[in-house]
């Protein structure tokens, strides 16, 4: 049974990205290998663009290379890991906001980054720039593969969340638009 038509704004998207990126430094990407099994990459440099639409660097992991060019099916995961916002919710009975989304659809082919995607990119670390580390994750930022979303699911932690899904449902009566674009019509 599914749940009833709601809408996820990309602006909350973008917002549950940062604070993922705040928090833990990265994203989960899940791809499907060559015999069929999930396969997690944790990957930092996903960056989110128009609504619907991002890139990543595609710079380390050979698996999820091999895994894309193969099957461009994708699911991004971010996660909020701060303790503070985990520990407020545990005392409140409840999440302001939600704890994780998943962002499903397809990765292009691997292309060159265009210099306004590397700068992009560098002005997120910027205030890691000083750190050893810096310049080996980040010195080398030659390819992205483009991200083209077609579902945003938040996910659901049993009543923590349900508040959530309610104010949710709310706005979306009162007829409050997303923004859009068709990735924000989908089922919880």
């Amino acid at each position: 049974m599914t749940k009833p038509e709601r809408q996820i704004d990309w602006a909350m998207a973008r917002e549950m990205f940062r604070r993922a990126f705040r928090t833990s430094f990265h994203y989960g990407i899940a791809t499907v290998d060559e015999d069929g099994a999930p396969h997690l990459t944790p990957i930092g440099s996903v960056l989110l663009n128009d609504p619907g639409r991002g890139i990543f660097f595609d710079i380390f992991s050979s698996q999820l290379s091999q895994n894309l060019d193969r099957d461009p099916r994708v699911c991004v995961m971010a996660v909020d890991s701060g303790k503070s916002f985990w520990l407020a919710s545990l005392i409140r009975g409840r999440f302001t906001a939600p704890p994780a989304l998943r962002l499903t659809g397809t990765a292009g082919p691997r292309r060159p980054a265009t210099p306004s995607e590397q700068q992009r990119w560098l002005r997120r670390v910027r205030p890691l720039r000083r750190l050893k580390g810096h310049q080996l994750l980040w010195g080398d930022l030659t390819h992205v593969r483009d991200l083209i979303f077609h579902t945003a699911l938040p996910v659901q932690l049993g009543t923590m969340t349900s508040n959530l899904e309610t104010q949710a449902a709310a706005r979306q009566a009162e007829g409050d638009p997303a923004d859009g674009h068709p990735l924000n019509h989908h089922t919880a």
